[in-house]
């Protein structure tokens, strides 16, 4: 038996905030989200106890309850951990609602995402955050706190800390955008010396047919009194080449992703050793924060027994890591046998 909450159908809509939205328009911050999350999600949750043998402690395995496997019955397990490591990443935080509890125990049996854009908390205002909240106010609406789980993250999140590195990324690439959509080449439009001059009005016309023509791609024709004059610009320059590359660097720095994962060219980033091991790099280097975070909140006791523990299987993912190095070196080592046979 267990008793039914639900707040999903209180809201017609639901909204990840446009700061998130304008950060992942930028191509390096949604690329580097995106690994961090395709390797949340993708994870498997394992159920475990401690017991002490005299010298440490050793993890004995149990078997998963039901919502370790799926938090939510109405959602994929994918789902709602990418979009909880979501918000942790780019706000520091996260909540679940608990929607249903055991009748018998008290304990959560299902949780419902709810996005941290929409939550707010007068007693913790951000962005960085001290501890749980006990005024919860999800679009206006206060929730009972002992129904909401909090996922605080000890590091401030990705919209706060890199609020000067997504600007300048998004103005580098505007700008890039701009010369994008111009069609023909800069320049300006002059009237000869012995022709009869022309008001600011007639001058103003004459650029704007032109630039029309040119973008119809119309042939152009101009009297012999006026003059086209292109602009002598390096294209790499007007696109903003390498202030963009160093703005991506900055995105990876900021992010935690190794640049190499993200195509970004630095100078022995990417050597045969590091390539083997992205796995293992993107899981230390950018994801680890985040999956303790979920692990740990959900070992709590307002969600599991003392002394009951959930972790991600973080040994199976990077046991596939493994496998291809060692298939890898087979391969090499096929080679050399039928080099030297």
């Amino acid at each position: 038996r267990q008793r039914q909450m639900c707040i999903r159908d209180r809201f017609y809509s639901y909204s990840v905030g446009a700061s998130t939205e304008l950060a992942l328009s930028n191509a390096t911050v949604a690329r580097a989200t995106q690994m961090i999350l395709s390797m949340v999600g993708c994870l498997p949750l394992r159920h475990y106890t401690k017991q002490w043998t005299g010298e440490r402690y050793e993890k004995i395995f149990l078997e998963n309850e039901a919502w370790m496997d799926a938090p939510d019955p109405k959602s994929t397990m994918n789902f709602i951990m990418s979009n909880t490591a979501m918000d942790i990443l780019m706000r520091g935080r996260a909540f679940w609602f608990v929607t249903s509890r055991s009748s018998a125990t008290g304990r959560p049996l299902s949780f419902q995402w709810l996005p941290a854009s929409m939550v707010t908390t007068n007693d913790q205002s951000g962005p960085q955050f001290f501890g749980q909240s006990d005024q919860v106010m999800f679009n206006g609406v206060k929730l009972p706190t002992d129904d909401v789980i909090q996922f605080i993250s000890g590091v401030q999140g990705f919209l706060f800390t890199g609020a000067r590195t997504i600007q300048t990324a998004l103005k580098l690439d505007q700008a890039a955008e701009r010369f994008a959509v111009n069609e023909i080449a800069a320049g300006w439009l002059q009237v000869g010396d012995n022709a009869e001059q022309m008001s600011a009005e007639d001058l103003g016309e004459l650029a704007a047919a032109w630039r029309q023509a040119r973008q119809q791609g119309a042939i152009g024709a101009l009297s012999g009194s006026v003059t086209f004059h292109e602009f002598k610009s390096d294209p790499n320059k007007l696109q903003l080449l390498e202030s963009r590359q160093y703005s991506s660097l900055e995105v990876s720095r900021q992010v935690g992703v190794p640049p190499y994962l993200l195509g970004i060219g630095i100078s022995g980033s990417f050597t045969y050793q590091n390539a083997q091991q992205a796995r293992q790099d993107l899981y230390l280097f950018g994801a680890k924060q985040v999956l303790d975070v979920i692990q740990s909140t959900l070992s709590m006791t307002n969600v599991l027994p003392r002394n009951r523990f959930v972790e991600f299987d973080t040994e199976s993912y990077l046991y596939e890591n493994h496998l291809a190095d060692v298939q890898v070196e087979e391969a090499r080592e096929n080679d050399r046998e039928e080099m030297y046979s």
